[in-house]
C-alpha cells in the first residue's frame, strides 16, 4: 500500500515538473500567408519553416512533379492517413493542420503554401511548431520528414 502512494506522488511531481517544462500557454500564435511568406519561427527549437533562413529551424520545401492542384490533392490525402489530425485550413495554395500529440495531447500547428510555381513542378512551403512548450525533441522536423517521405511515394507510384 506504502509503495503505490509512493508511486502516485511520483508520478504526480513528473506531470506537474513537466507542465512547467512545456509552459501552460495554448495560446497559438498567428499564423497564414503574409506577404507570400509563413509565419516566422520563434527563437524556441520547436519549430521548422522551410522559408527560414537560420539552420536551427530550416527545413527543405516539399517538390512535387505534378501541378498545385494535384500536390494539394495527393498532400490531403497523404494528410488525411495520418493519426490524430485535424485539417483546420484547406485552401487551393494553403492547408493547416492541428496534430495531436497521443501521450499528452499538445497540438502542433502545421501549414503547407503552394506558392505560384512552373506548372509541371509545384513546389510546397512547409511550416511545423509546437504550439507550447520549448522544446519537441524533433517531433516537428520528423513529422515534416514523414509527410515528404509518404508524398513521394504516393507520386512514384502514379506515374
Amino acid at each position: 500500500m506504502t509503495k503505490v502512494i509512493i508511486s502516485k506522488k511520483i508520478i504526480q511531481i513528473i506531470l506537474i515538473g513537466l507542465l512547467f517544462l512545456t509552459g501552460c500557454s495554448g495560446k497559438m500564435t498567428k499564423l497564414g500567408i503574409n506577404d507570400d511568406n509563413l509565419t516566422e519561427c520563434p527563437s524556441s527549437p520547436n519549430c521548422v519553416n522551410s522559408q527560414a533562413n537560420d539552420n536551427d529551424h530550416h527545413i527543405p520545401a516539399i517538390l512535387f512533379n505534378g501541378t498545385t492542384m494535384e500536390a494539394n490533392t495527393q498532400l490531403l490525402k497523404t494528410l488525411n492517413e495520418l493519426k490524430r489530425t485535424k485539417i483546420v485550413v484547406k485552401q487551393n495554395n494553403y492547408i493547416r493542420v492541428e496534430f495531436v500529440s497521443a501521450l499528452f495531447r499538445f497540438i502542433d500547428d502545421v501549414e503547407f503554401y503552394f506558392p505560384k510555381t512552373d506548372e509541371k513542378k509545384t513546389t510546397i512551403e512547409v511550416r511545423s511548431a509546437s504550439r507550447t512548450g520549448y522544446s519537441d525533441f524533433g517531433a516537428n522536423r520528423k513529422r515534416i520528414e514523414q509527410i515528404r517521405s509518404l508524398l513521394q511515394k504516393k507520386t512514384i507510384n502514379s506515374i
